[in-house]
């Protein structure tokens, strides 16, 4: 029973430090009691991380089995769990840019009145992985995943934008106009990734032609190609939500408004079945609403 009262704290605080705090015990017996509860059950319960623990399927499982009758015996007992404790937190992951900008805001309403998240940025296919493996609740996913181990709904549409810092602007947007893509050859490429998937399906959509050029700065963040953009390090092709701002301001400028612009579109992605956690309908269903005004 103890150390089905530590594995729950655990489950639901998303760390061995947190849990200890809750049930009054020192980390290292909270992390012998997990380890003695995983030998007696032959199986991982939580994947360690930099910072907390992800639950495995197997603690999802388990979690659902004894969640209810520990709370039922910690009431009878007059020790009735708070809210905040009797619910586990929401594993929600997807692209750290959007999560960041977009979705977390749009959740501000909800960790108001309790609900916990713990977000994971990544890249979609290791991330739709992990949701099959049960170490997250909610992926938002660049693209829909098939098969049937996964249900997935349309969250947004991402408009790609070519823009350029004006130092870069007055020399190159009206030969752009005039000369097509090859005005573009002097100024330097930034991008996020070495093969410029972005950048290229910007190019077969607009200007039906290949790009063939290497990047002059790389930076795994799109925030960070941002930030060097707008400083005048070349041009790069952003989603319009995350330039918006600067392209009002005047600190970016679009190079190019075609009439028919590459749009990406965003799945929220979860396993079938409703979830044990109401929490995670709640975050799902608000996630949806938000994503109709993005």
């Amino acid at each position: 029973m103890n150390l089905l009262r530590t594995f729950l704290a655990v489950y639901r605080s998303g760390s061995f430090t947190a849990a200890a705090g809750l049930l009054g015990l020192s980390q290292p017996t909270v992390t012998t009691q997990i380890r003695a509860l995983e030998r007696q059950t032959g199986r991982e319960l939580f994947e360690r991380l930099p910072r907390g623990v992800a639950p495995t399927a197997v603690a999802h499982d388990l979690a659902a089995r004894v969640a209810g009758p520990l709370d039922a015996l910690a009431a009878a007992a007059g020790h009735e769990a708070a809210p905040h404790e009797r619910t586990a937190p929401v594993h929600l992951a997807g692209p750290a840019e959007l999560l960041c900008t977009r979705v977390l805001p749009a959740l501000v309403p909800l960790t108001a009145e309790g609900v916990r998240l713990r977000v994971s940025p990544g890249l979609t296919e290791p991330l739709l992985d992990e949701l099959r493996a049960g170490r997250h609740d909610l992926v938002i996913a660049t693209f829909r995943p098939r098969g049937r181990a996964l249900t997935s709904v349309p969250l947004t549409d991402e408009e790609f934008v070519l823009v350029a810092a004006p130092v870069w602007a007055d020399r190159v947007k009206e030969r752009l106009a005039l000369e097509g893509p090859a005005a573009l050859h002097p100024v330097p490429l930034v991008t996020y990734a070495e093969d410029l998937p972005i950048a290229r399906r910007y190019w077969r959509h607009v200007f039906g032609a290949r790009l063939s050029r290497s990047a002059a700065v790389t930076v795994p963040d799109l925030r960070g190609v941002l930030a060097a953009v707008v400083a005048g390090a070349g041009f790069s092709v952003l989603p319009r939500y995350l330039c918006q701002t600067a392209l009002a301001s005047g600190a970016l400028v679009s190079l190019h408004e075609p009439e028919d612009p590459p749009l990406n579109t965003g799945y929220l992605v979860q396993r079938p079945g409703r979830p044990d956690n109401p929490d995670v309908t709640r975050v799902r269903d608000l996630l949806i609403e938000a994503g109709r005004t993005w």
